[in-house]
């Protein structure tokens, strides 16, 4: 029998469930933007890379304010989000060279918001046959690199290509 290590998810899977506050609002209070993976502020969003990926550079472009929908957003909060989450699927194109995008919006927890109270937009990188039979029959996704090297590797395309705070 395979076995696929993934240590980092126990942390997510013994949380599950314990209310805890908004991690979006606690991140963003905080001066850790490097070990809470925020990768830019903006002034109203910011992007950060998400912490359970589907794949390799998947990132969320997260609204400053706690909101739960698009539709308690100002028209400035949404263009800034719309148009940083184009930034970044440049920059994604640039460094990870996808074959296309899931970019959207999962509006309350049935939906499928991890953080239903606090509106986000997911950018997911995807490739030809990324969904493979381990993903399909056996509900797991093999992720072939480290949120800090995808946070480095954003983090260095940033230093030449600049994004707008």
């Amino acid at each position: 029998m395979d076995h696929l290590w993934t240590p980092w998810r126990y942390q997510y899977i013994s949380s599950a469930g314990k209310p805890e506050g908004c991690i979006f609002c606690a991140f963003q209070d905080e001066d850790k933007d490097k070990e809470n993976l925020i990768l830019v502020r903006r002034s109203h969003s910011f992007v950060i890379l998400n912490r359970f990926p589907y794949t390799s550079g998947h990132l969320m472009v997260v609204a400053r304010r706690h909101i739960p929908s698009p539709t308690d957003a100002t028209p400035e909060e949404l263009q800034e989000m719309i148009l940083t989450a184009r930034d970044f699927q440049a920059a994604l194109e640039a460094t990870y060279h996808p074959d296309g995008f899931n970019i959207g919006f999962n509006v309350g927890k049935s939906a499928g918001a991890g953080v239903a109270g606090h509106l986000h937009l997911h950018i997911v990188p995807r490739w030809q046959g990324d969904s493979n039979f381990v993903a399909v029959l056996g509900e797991t996704r093999i992720i072939p690199e480290d949120l800090e090297t995808t946070y480095q590797k954003l983090s260095d395309y940033l230093k030449v290509h600049p994004v707008e705070k």
